[in-house]
Protein backbone atom coordinates (compact mmCIF):
# COMPACT_ATOMS: atom_id res chain seq x y z
CA UNK A 1 0.00 0.00 0.00
CA UNK A 2 1.57 3.24 -1.07
CA UNK A 3 1.57 5.39 2.14
CA UNK A 4 4.12 7.33 4.37
CA UNK A 5 3.04 5.43 7.55
CA UNK A 6 3.00 2.18 8.63
CA UNK A 7 0.48 2.08 11.62
CA UNK A 8 -2.36 4.71 12.52
CA UNK A 9 -3.29 4.47 15.65
CA UNK A 10 -7.14 6.31 16.74
CA UNK A 11 -7.40 8.00 20.00
CA UNK A 12 -4.22 8.98 22.42
CA UNK A 13 -5.26 7.57 25.42
CA UNK A 14 -2.66 6.34 27.49
CA UNK A 15 -2.63 2.73 25.98
CA UNK A 16 -2.79 4.42 22.50
CA UNK A 17 0.08 6.61 23.22
CA UNK A 18 1.91 3.14 24.95
CA UNK A 19 0.92 0.91 22.01
CA UNK A 20 2.09 3.80 19.72
CA UNK A 21 5.68 3.84 21.55
CA UNK A 22 6.45 0.40 21.68
CA UNK A 23 5.59 0.39 17.67
CA UNK A 24 7.55 2.89 17.31
CA UNK A 25 10.31 2.05 19.62
CA UNK A 26 10.29 -0.94 16.97
CA UNK A 27 11.06 0.60 13.62
CA UNK A 28 7.19 0.98 12.84
CA UNK A 29 6.15 4.57 11.04
CA UNK A 30 3.42 5.58 13.14
CA UNK A 31 0.80 8.05 13.22
CA UNK A 32 -1.89 8.78 16.39
CA UNK A 33 -4.54 10.88 15.64
CA UNK A 34 -7.04 12.21 18.62
CA UNK A 35 -10.22 13.69 18.46
CA UNK A 36 -9.34 16.20 21.41
CA UNK A 37 -7.12 19.01 22.12
CA UNK A 38 -4.58 17.20 24.12
CA UNK A 39 -3.08 13.94 24.53
CA UNK A 40 -4.49 11.68 27.26
CA UNK A 41 -8.14 10.86 27.10
CA UNK A 42 -9.57 9.50 30.28
CA UNK A 43 -5.80 10.18 31.93
CA UNK A 44 -5.32 13.87 31.88
CA UNK A 45 -5.20 17.26 33.70
CA UNK A 46 -7.75 19.55 33.09
CA UNK A 47 -8.60 23.15 34.43
CA UNK A 48 -12.12 22.56 35.45
CA UNK A 49 -12.01 26.49 37.57
CA UNK A 50 -10.24 29.19 36.92
CA UNK A 51 -6.68 28.20 38.53
CA UNK A 52 -7.88 24.87 39.59
CA UNK A 53 -6.91 21.62 38.00
CA UNK A 54 -7.87 18.27 38.32
CA UNK A 55 -7.43 14.50 37.14
CA UNK A 56 -10.21 14.57 34.87
CA UNK A 57 -11.64 11.09 34.96
CA UNK A 58 -8.88 8.43 36.85
CA UNK A 59 -7.57 10.23 39.21
CA UNK A 60 -5.03 7.22 41.39
CA UNK A 61 -2.46 5.51 39.84
CA UNK A 62 -2.40 2.35 41.19
CA UNK A 63 -1.79 -0.51 38.26
CA UNK A 64 1.07 1.23 35.97
CA UNK A 65 2.91 -1.82 34.57
CA UNK A 66 5.89 -0.93 35.67
CA UNK A 67 7.83 -3.08 32.63
CA UNK A 68 6.22 -0.41 30.40
CA UNK A 69 7.48 2.68 32.80
CA UNK A 70 11.27 1.25 32.60
CA UNK A 71 10.87 -0.40 28.81
CA UNK A 72 9.67 3.43 27.86
CA UNK A 73 11.66 5.02 30.09
CA UNK A 74 8.42 7.02 31.28
CA UNK A 75 11.07 9.05 34.28
CA UNK A 76 12.96 10.65 31.59
CA UNK A 77 10.03 11.55 29.88
CA UNK A 78 9.01 12.97 32.85
CA UNK A 79 6.65 11.38 35.38
CA UNK A 80 7.37 12.41 38.15
CA UNK A 81 5.24 11.38 41.91
CA UNK A 82 3.92 13.79 44.04
CA UNK A 83 3.01 10.64 46.27
CA UNK A 84 3.35 7.16 46.66
CA UNK A 85 2.22 4.79 49.22
CA UNK A 86 -0.77 6.50 50.35
CA UNK A 87 -2.98 5.06 52.99
CA UNK A 88 -6.44 4.11 52.72
CA UNK A 89 -8.79 6.09 55.38
CA UNK A 90 -12.11 4.65 55.51
CA UNK A 91 -14.09 7.74 56.83
CA UNK A 92 -16.61 7.78 59.81
CA UNK A 93 -19.35 10.44 60.13
CA UNK A 94 -18.60 10.40 63.96
CA UNK A 95 -14.71 11.02 63.68
CA UNK A 96 -14.04 6.70 64.44
CA UNK A 97 -12.12 6.39 61.38
CA UNK A 98 -10.16 3.48 60.25
CA UNK A 99 -6.90 3.29 58.74
CA UNK A 100 -5.44 0.58 56.53
CA UNK A 101 -1.72 1.14 55.53
CA UNK A 102 -0.03 1.26 52.39
CA UNK A 103 0.34 -2.18 51.23
CA UNK A 104 -3.12 -3.35 52.90
CA UNK A 105 -1.60 -5.91 55.32
CA UNK A 106 -2.22 -3.60 58.27
CA UNK A 107 -4.85 -1.89 59.94
CA UNK A 108 -5.51 0.42 62.72
CA UNK A 109 -8.56 2.57 64.52
CA UNK A 110 -10.84 2.42 67.03
CA UNK A 111 -12.54 -0.85 67.61
CA UNK A 112 -10.43 -2.99 65.47
CA UNK A 113 -10.09 -6.16 67.22
CA UNK A 114 -7.21 -8.54 67.52
CA UNK A 115 -9.26 -10.81 65.29
CA UNK A 116 -9.43 -8.37 62.58
CA UNK A 117 -5.73 -7.34 62.60
CA UNK A 118 -4.59 -10.87 62.25
CA UNK A 119 -7.10 -11.55 59.84
CA UNK A 120 -5.76 -8.68 57.67
CA UNK A 121 -2.68 -10.42 57.48
CA UNK A 122 -4.07 -13.37 56.10
CA UNK A 123 -6.82 -12.00 53.57
CA UNK A 124 -3.99 -10.03 52.52
CA UNK A 125 -1.48 -12.22 51.64
CA UNK A 126 -3.65 -15.03 50.46
CA UNK A 127 -5.53 -12.56 47.89
CA UNK A 128 -2.10 -11.38 47.04
CA UNK A 129 -0.96 -15.17 46.11
CA UNK A 130 -3.96 -15.60 44.44
CA UNK A 131 -3.68 -12.00 42.28
CA UNK A 132 -0.30 -13.08 41.28
CA UNK A 133 -1.53 -15.61 39.53
CA UNK A 134 -3.29 -13.28 36.97
CA UNK A 135 0.22 -10.97 36.86
CA UNK A 136 1.54 -13.21 33.92
CA UNK A 137 -1.64 -13.08 31.51
CA UNK A 138 -1.64 -9.40 32.06
CA UNK A 139 1.91 -9.10 30.44
CA UNK A 140 0.65 -11.46 27.25
CA UNK A 141 -1.97 -11.94 24.58
CA UNK A 142 -4.75 -13.97 26.27
CA UNK A 143 -4.37 -17.62 25.24
CA UNK A 144 -6.79 -19.57 23.01
CA UNK A 145 -8.63 -22.48 23.98
CA UNK A 146 -8.87 -24.20 20.55
CA UNK A 147 -7.06 -23.94 17.59
CA UNK A 148 -4.38 -22.70 19.96
CA UNK A 149 -0.70 -22.73 19.30
CA UNK A 150 2.48 -23.33 21.32
CA UNK A 151 2.12 -19.78 23.13
CA UNK A 152 -1.26 -20.23 24.16
CA UNK A 153 -0.71 -23.78 25.16
CA UNK A 154 2.60 -22.82 27.36
CA UNK A 155 0.73 -20.12 28.74
CA UNK A 156 -2.28 -22.57 29.73
CA UNK A 157 0.46 -25.11 31.05
CA UNK A 158 2.28 -22.36 33.33
CA UNK A 159 -1.45 -21.03 34.23
CA UNK A 160 -1.88 -24.57 35.93
CA UNK A 161 1.27 -25.47 36.99
CA UNK A 162 1.24 -22.01 38.85
CA UNK A 163 -2.25 -22.74 40.46
CA UNK A 164 -0.66 -26.43 41.39
CA UNK A 165 1.97 -25.14 43.11
CA UNK A 166 0.12 -23.25 45.60
CA UNK A 167 -0.41 -26.32 47.42
CA UNK A 168 -3.74 -27.87 48.10
CA UNK A 169 -5.29 -25.37 50.45
CA UNK A 170 -4.98 -22.46 48.14
CA UNK A 171 -6.02 -24.24 44.99
CA UNK A 172 -9.09 -25.32 46.70
CA UNK A 173 -9.63 -22.11 48.05
CA UNK A 174 -8.76 -20.13 45.02
CA UNK A 175 -11.31 -22.33 43.31
CA UNK A 176 -13.87 -21.81 46.16
CA UNK A 177 -14.23 -17.73 45.86
CA UNK A 178 -12.67 -17.00 42.62
CA UNK A 179 -16.38 -16.58 40.90
CA UNK A 180 -18.54 -15.82 43.83
CA UNK A 181 -18.96 -12.39 45.57
CA UNK A 182 -17.17 -10.26 47.68
CA UNK A 183 -19.95 -9.99 50.28
CA UNK A 184 -19.74 -13.55 51.14
CA UNK A 185 -16.04 -13.71 52.01
CA UNK A 186 -15.85 -10.69 53.49
CA UNK A 187 -18.87 -11.48 55.39
CA UNK A 188 -16.91 -14.76 56.82
CA UNK A 189 -13.38 -13.23 57.52
CA UNK A 190 -14.14 -9.60 59.10
CA UNK A 191 -16.06 -7.91 61.79
CA UNK A 192 -15.13 -4.55 61.72
CA UNK A 193 -17.97 -3.12 59.27
CA UNK A 194 -15.70 -0.14 58.24
CA UNK A 195 -13.33 -2.77 57.01
CA UNK A 196 -15.47 -4.73 55.28
CA UNK A 197 -17.18 -1.73 53.60
CA UNK A 198 -13.77 -0.58 52.35
CA UNK A 199 -12.44 -3.77 50.68
CA UNK A 200 -16.09 -4.24 49.46
CA UNK A 201 -15.48 -1.07 47.67
CA UNK A 202 -12.20 -1.95 46.51
CA UNK A 203 -14.16 -4.84 44.51
CA UNK A 204 -16.12 -2.59 42.65
CA UNK A 205 -15.51 1.00 42.33
CA UNK A 206 -16.14 1.52 38.06
CA UNK A 207 -18.18 -1.15 38.25
CA UNK A 208 -21.81 -1.98 37.34
CA UNK A 209 -21.46 -4.51 40.58
CA UNK A 210 -22.66 -4.47 43.98
CA UNK A 211 -20.71 -6.69 46.79
CA UNK A 212 -23.15 -9.62 46.26
CA UNK A 213 -22.76 -9.52 42.22
CA UNK A 214 -21.09 -13.23 41.08
CA UNK A 215 -17.58 -11.95 39.84
CA UNK A 216 -16.62 -9.14 42.51
CA UNK A 217 -13.88 -11.33 43.71
CA UNK A 218 -12.41 -11.82 40.61
CA UNK A 219 -12.73 -7.98 40.02
CA UNK A 220 -10.62 -7.46 43.59
CA UNK A 221 -8.13 -9.66 42.74
CA UNK A 222 -7.54 -8.12 39.40
CA UNK A 223 -7.32 -4.67 40.90
CA UNK A 224 -5.05 -6.01 43.71
CA UNK A 225 -2.61 -7.73 40.75
CA UNK A 226 -1.53 -4.06 40.74
CA UNK A 227 -0.26 -3.99 43.62
CA UNK A 228 1.49 -7.41 43.31
CA UNK A 229 4.09 -5.55 40.51
CA UNK A 230 4.16 -1.98 42.02
CA UNK A 231 5.20 -2.29 45.60
CA UNK A 232 7.53 0.18 45.74
CA UNK A 233 4.90 2.97 44.26
CA UNK A 234 1.50 1.90 45.61
CA UNK A 235 -1.44 3.64 45.17
CA UNK A 236 0.29 6.99 44.38
CA UNK A 237 -0.29 10.55 42.55
CA UNK A 238 1.69 11.70 39.61
CA UNK A 239 2.84 15.18 39.65
CA UNK A 240 1.06 17.81 37.48
CA UNK A 241 -1.82 14.75 37.68
CA UNK A 242 -2.75 12.09 36.00
CA UNK A 243 -1.67 14.33 32.32
CA UNK A 244 1.86 13.48 33.59
CA UNK A 245 1.53 9.67 32.96
CA UNK A 246 0.02 10.49 29.19
CA UNK A 247 2.41 13.40 28.77
CA UNK A 248 5.44 11.04 29.61
CA UNK A 249 3.77 8.31 26.76
CA UNK A 250 3.45 10.73 24.51
CA UNK A 251 7.47 11.73 24.78
CA UNK A 252 8.34 8.55 24.36
CA UNK A 253 6.42 7.60 21.67
CA UNK A 254 7.64 10.94 19.59
CA UNK A 255 11.07 10.12 21.14
CA UNK A 256 10.55 7.06 19.01
CA UNK A 257 9.50 8.87 15.98
CA UNK A 258 5.85 8.44 16.14
CA UNK A 259 3.96 11.25 15.00
CA UNK A 260 0.31 12.61 17.27
CA UNK A 261 -1.86 14.44 15.73
CA UNK A 262 -4.81 16.27 18.33
CA UNK A 263 -7.82 18.18 17.24
CA UNK A 264 -7.95 14.99 14.54
CA UNK A 265 -11.19 13.21 14.65
CA UNK A 266 -11.60 10.27 13.14
CA UNK A 267 -14.66 9.71 10.89
CA UNK A 268 -14.59 6.08 9.62
CA UNK A 269 -12.45 3.13 9.38
CA UNK A 270 -11.18 2.57 5.68
CA UNK A 271 -11.44 -0.99 4.49
CA UNK A 272 -10.04 -1.60 0.37
CA UNK A 273 -10.64 -5.82 -0.74
CA UNK A 274 -11.36 -7.28 2.33
CA UNK A 275 -8.51 -5.64 4.42
CA UNK A 276 -8.14 -2.45 6.33
CA UNK A 277 -6.74 0.71 3.93
CA UNK A 278 -6.70 3.51 6.69
CA UNK A 279 -8.90 5.88 7.87
CA UNK A 280 -10.89 9.07 7.04
CA UNK A 281 -11.02 12.16 9.12
CA UNK A 282 -14.40 14.26 9.76
CA UNK A 283 -12.99 16.58 7.31
CA UNK A 284 -12.69 14.29 4.68
CA UNK A 285 -8.69 14.06 4.68
CA UNK A 286 -7.67 10.00 3.99
CA UNK A 287 -4.85 8.87 5.82
CA UNK A 288 -3.48 5.59 4.42
CA UNK A 289 -1.82 2.88 6.30
CA UNK A 290 -2.12 -0.87 6.46
CA UNK A 291 -2.56 -1.28 10.08
CA UNK A 292 -5.10 0.69 11.97
CA UNK A 293 -4.80 0.30 15.79
CA UNK A 294 -8.32 1.95 17.75
CA UNK A 295 -7.82 2.82 21.39
CA UNK A 296 -11.28 3.49 21.03
CA UNK A 297 -13.99 1.23 23.23
CA UNK A 298 -15.22 -2.19 21.06
CA UNK A 299 -18.49 -0.94 20.49
CA UNK A 300 -17.40 2.91 18.80
CA UNK A 301 -14.78 0.84 16.63
CA UNK A 302 -17.04 -1.74 15.39
CA UNK A 303 -20.20 -0.04 14.90
CA UNK A 304 -19.20 3.62 15.02
CA UNK A 305 -16.19 3.92 13.40
CA UNK A 306 -15.95 0.15 11.54
CA UNK A 307 -20.13 -0.19 10.33
CA UNK A 308 -22.02 -3.84 11.48
CA UNK A 309 -22.17 -4.20 7.44
CA UNK A 310 -18.54 -4.68 7.83
CA UNK A 311 -19.22 -7.58 10.46
CA UNK A 312 -20.45 -11.39 10.58
CA UNK A 313 -23.83 -11.48 12.15
CA UNK A 314 -22.58 -13.73 14.97
CA UNK A 315 -19.61 -11.90 15.81
CA UNK A 316 -21.78 -8.12 15.33
CA UNK A 317 -24.06 -9.70 18.06
CA UNK A 318 -20.80 -10.89 20.86
CA UNK A 319 -19.47 -6.56 20.62
CA UNK A 320 -23.76 -5.49 20.79
CA UNK A 321 -24.27 -7.81 23.92
CA UNK A 322 -20.71 -6.29 25.59
CA UNK A 323 -22.14 -5.47 28.95
CA UNK A 324 -20.53 -2.00 29.55
CA UNK A 325 -23.53 0.60 31.24
CA UNK A 326 -21.43 2.89 33.38
CA UNK A 327 -22.71 3.67 37.08
CA UNK A 328 -19.51 5.60 38.20
CA UNK A 329 -19.42 9.83 38.21
CA UNK A 330 -16.96 12.27 39.00
CA UNK A 331 -16.92 15.02 41.51
CA UNK A 332 -14.45 17.82 41.39
CA UNK A 333 -14.89 20.96 43.89
CA UNK A 334 -12.59 24.07 43.83
CA UNK A 335 -12.03 25.14 47.41
CA UNK A 336 -10.86 27.90 49.25
CA UNK A 337 -9.25 26.40 51.92
CA UNK A 338 -8.82 22.94 53.63
CA UNK A 339 -12.01 21.61 55.02
CA UNK A 340 -11.98 20.24 58.60
CA UNK A 341 -13.26 16.37 58.57
CA UNK A 342 -14.72 15.00 61.80
CA UNK A 343 -11.72 13.65 63.88
CA UNK A 344 -8.93 13.48 61.04
CA UNK A 345 -5.98 15.20 61.45
CA UNK A 346 -5.03 17.46 58.46
CA UNK A 347 -1.55 15.21 58.04
CA UNK A 348 -4.18 12.04 57.25
CA UNK A 349 -6.22 14.34 54.68
CA UNK A 350 -3.67 13.58 52.03
CA UNK A 351 -4.56 9.78 51.88
CA UNK A 352 -7.02 8.11 49.90
CA UNK A 353 -10.22 8.83 51.78
CA UNK A 354 -13.22 6.29 51.56
CA UNK A 355 -17.28 6.83 51.91
CA UNK A 356 -18.35 3.23 51.99
CA UNK A 357 -18.93 2.27 55.75
CA UNK A 358 -20.77 -1.20 55.92
CA UNK A 359 -21.08 -3.50 53.06
CA UNK A 360 -25.07 -3.39 53.55
CA UNK A 361 -24.19 0.28 52.88
CA UNK A 362 -22.43 -0.40 49.57
CA UNK A 363 -24.96 -2.76 48.28
CA UNK A 364 -28.22 -0.52 48.95
CA UNK A 365 -26.26 2.44 46.81
CA UNK A 366 -26.01 -0.16 44.24
CA UNK A 367 -29.56 -1.03 44.46
CA UNK A 368 -30.81 2.34 43.31
CA UNK A 369 -28.95 2.31 40.18
CA UNK A 370 -30.52 -1.46 38.94
CA UNK A 371 -34.01 0.76 38.80
CA UNK A 372 -32.00 3.72 36.96
CA UNK A 373 -32.21 5.73 39.98
CA UNK A 374 -28.82 7.64 42.32
CA UNK A 375 -27.98 6.75 45.33
CA UNK A 376 -29.16 9.17 48.11
CA UNK A 377 -26.48 7.99 49.94
CA UNK A 378 -23.53 7.81 47.45
CA UNK A 379 -20.49 6.05 47.90
CA UNK A 380 -17.23 7.83 47.07
CA UNK A 381 -13.23 7.22 47.02
CA UNK A 382 -11.95 10.78 47.95
CA UNK A 383 -8.49 12.22 47.35
CA UNK A 384 -6.89 16.19 47.42
CA UNK A 385 -4.16 15.62 45.63
CA UNK A 386 -3.20 19.60 46.21
CA UNK A 387 -1.77 18.41 50.26
CA UNK A 388 0.87 16.86 47.86
CA UNK A 389 1.28 18.97 44.88
CA UNK A 390 0.25 22.47 44.97
CA UNK A 391 0.37 22.94 41.54
CA UNK A 392 -2.69 22.24 40.86
CA UNK A 393 -4.64 24.91 42.59
CA UNK A 394 -3.63 28.73 43.65
CA UNK A 395 -1.38 29.19 46.59
CA UNK A 396 -3.17 28.30 49.72
CA UNK A 397 -5.91 26.70 48.03
CA UNK A 398 -7.06 23.33 47.35
CA UNK A 399 -8.96 21.25 44.88
CA UNK A 400 -10.90 17.98 45.81
CA UNK A 401 -11.67 14.72 43.43
CA UNK A 402 -14.14 12.14 44.51
CA UNK A 403 -15.25 8.84 42.55
CA UNK A 404 -18.69 8.78 43.31
CA UNK A 405 -20.71 5.18 43.11
CA UNK A 406 -23.61 4.73 41.76
CA UNK A 407 -24.85 7.34 39.39
CA UNK A 408 -26.70 5.12 36.42
CA UNK A 409 -25.46 6.10 32.59
CA UNK A 410 -29.41 5.97 32.24
CA UNK A 411 -30.81 8.06 35.02
CA UNK A 412 -34.48 7.64 34.67
CA UNK A 413 -34.99 11.57 35.13
CA UNK A 414 -32.62 12.65 33.34
CA UNK A 415 -29.36 13.55 33.90
CA UNK A 416 -29.98 17.61 32.53
CA UNK A 417 -32.78 17.70 35.12
CA UNK A 418 -31.49 15.79 37.90
CA UNK A 419 -27.85 17.13 37.57
CA UNK A 420 -27.90 20.18 40.33
CA UNK A 421 -30.03 18.27 42.48
CA UNK A 422 -27.70 15.26 42.23
CA UNK A 423 -24.43 17.61 42.95
CA UNK A 424 -26.19 18.82 46.20
CA UNK A 425 -26.45 15.26 47.52
CA UNK A 426 -22.46 14.99 47.02
CA UNK A 427 -22.07 18.05 48.90
CA UNK A 428 -24.51 16.41 51.15
CA UNK A 429 -22.78 13.38 51.54
CA UNK A 430 -19.52 15.14 52.70
CA UNK A 431 -20.46 17.40 54.92
CA UNK A 432 -21.80 14.51 57.04
CA UNK A 433 -17.98 13.94 57.44
CA UNK A 434 -16.49 17.71 56.98
CA UNK A 435 -19.24 19.85 58.65
CA UNK A 436 -17.70 23.18 56.64
CA UNK A 437 -17.22 22.02 53.53
CA UNK A 438 -20.06 24.18 51.79
CA UNK A 439 -18.19 27.44 53.24
CA UNK A 440 -15.03 26.23 51.78
CA UNK A 441 -16.25 26.06 47.83
CA UNK A 442 -15.81 28.25 45.37
CA UNK A 443 -16.60 26.23 42.19
CA UNK A 444 -17.78 22.87 41.56
CA UNK A 445 -17.86 20.04 38.87
CA UNK A 446 -20.03 16.84 38.41
CA UNK A 447 -19.34 14.65 35.61
CA UNK A 448 -22.09 12.03 35.31
CA UNK A 449 -21.85 8.65 33.13
CA UNK A 450 -22.88 10.51 30.44
CA UNK A 451 -20.76 13.09 30.33
CA UNK A 452 -17.86 11.08 30.64
CA UNK A 453 -19.45 9.37 27.33
CA UNK A 454 -19.25 12.95 25.09
CA UNK A 455 -16.33 13.88 27.06
CA UNK A 456 -13.85 10.51 26.99
CA UNK A 457 -15.66 8.66 23.86
CA UNK A 458 -16.38 5.48 26.56
CA UNK A 459 -19.89 4.38 25.34
CA UNK A 460 -21.86 3.99 28.51
CA UNK A 461 -19.86 6.09 30.27
CA UNK A 462 -18.19 3.10 31.55
CA UNK A 463 -14.57 3.26 32.96
CA UNK A 464 -13.41 0.01 31.69
CA UNK A 465 -15.08 -0.63 28.26
CA UNK A 466 -16.88 -3.68 29.37
CA UNK A 467 -17.46 -4.83 32.89
CA UNK A 468 -14.58 -7.73 34.39
CA UNK A 469 -16.21 -10.64 34.54
CA UNK A 470 -15.24 -14.28 33.67
CA UNK A 471 -17.27 -13.98 30.66
CA UNK A 472 -15.54 -10.71 29.67
CA UNK A 473 -12.22 -11.84 30.79
CA UNK A 474 -9.06 -13.43 29.36
CA UNK A 475 -9.54 -15.17 25.69
CA UNK A 476 -13.26 -13.95 26.15
CA UNK A 477 -12.34 -9.74 26.25
CA UNK A 478 -13.85 -8.20 24.12
CA UNK A 479 -15.92 -10.62 22.50
CA UNK A 480 -14.91 -14.48 20.52
CA UNK A 481 -12.95 -13.20 17.13
CA UNK A 482 -11.01 -10.51 18.44
CA UNK A 483 -9.69 -11.49 21.81
CA UNK A 484 -5.93 -11.48 20.75
CA UNK A 485 -6.24 -7.61 19.87
CA UNK A 486 -6.82 -8.74 16.37
CA UNK A 487 -9.65 -8.59 14.97
CA UNK A 488 -12.27 -10.29 11.91
CA UNK A 489 -11.08 -7.40 9.56
CA UNK A 490 -7.12 -7.85 8.68
CA UNK A 491 -5.34 -5.24 9.83
CA UNK A 492 -7.52 -3.60 12.47
CA UNK A 493 -6.23 -3.95 16.32
CA UNK A 494 -7.43 -3.35 19.16
CA UNK A 495 -5.54 -1.34 22.33
CA UNK A 496 -8.27 0.28 24.31
CA UNK A 497 -9.16 -0.86 27.57
CA UNK A 498 -11.87 -3.05 26.30
CA UNK A 499 -9.02 -5.51 25.17
CA UNK A 500 -7.26 -8.11 27.72
CA UNK A 501 -6.67 -7.25 30.46
CA UNK A 502 -8.92 -4.51 31.16
CA UNK A 503 -9.37 -1.22 32.43
CA UNK A 504 -7.41 0.78 34.33
CA UNK A 505 -4.09 2.82 33.98
CA UNK A 506 -1.84 0.03 33.41
CA UNK A 507 -0.57 0.44 29.92
CA UNK A 508 -0.52 -3.39 29.97
CA UNK A 509 -3.38 -3.46 26.46
CA UNK A 510 -1.37 -1.49 24.70
CA UNK A 511 1.87 -3.10 25.29
CA UNK A 512 0.41 -6.55 24.36
CA UNK A 513 -1.34 -5.07 21.42
CA UNK A 514 2.14 -3.59 19.97
CA UNK A 515 3.56 -7.42 21.19
CA UNK A 516 0.70 -8.61 18.28
CA UNK A 517 1.19 -6.42 15.96
CA UNK A 518 4.73 -7.20 15.82
CA UNK A 519 4.51 -10.76 15.96
CA UNK A 520 1.64 -11.02 13.28
CA UNK A 521 -0.43 -12.62 15.52
CA UNK A 522 -4.10 -13.41 13.68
Amino acid sequence: MNSDRDVIVIGAGHNGLACAAYLARAGRKVLVVEAAAAVGGAAATAEFAPGYSVSACAHLCHQLNPRVIEELALVRHGLRWAATGLDTIALSATGRHLRIAAGGASVSGAGVSAGDTAALADFDARMKRFARLLVPLLDQRPPRLADSDWRDKLALARLGWSLRRMGRTDMQEFLRIAAINIHDVLEETFEHPLLKGAIGLDAVLGTHMGPRSPNTVLSYLYRLSGACTSRAVGIALPRGGMAAVSGALAGAAQAHGAEIRTGTRVARILVEHDRISGVELAGGEILRAGTVVSNADPRTTFFGLLGAGRLEAGFARYVKNIRMRGTAAKLHLALDRLPAFNGLEPASMGNRLLIAPTLSYVERAFDHAKYREYSPAPVMEIVIPTLNDSSLAPPGKHVLSAIVQYAPYDLRSGWEQAGEQYRDRLIDTLAQHAPDIRDCIIAAQVLTPVDIERRFGMTGGHWHHGELALDQFLMLRPAPGAAQYATPLPGLYLCGAGAHPGGGVMGSVGRNAAGAILSGAA
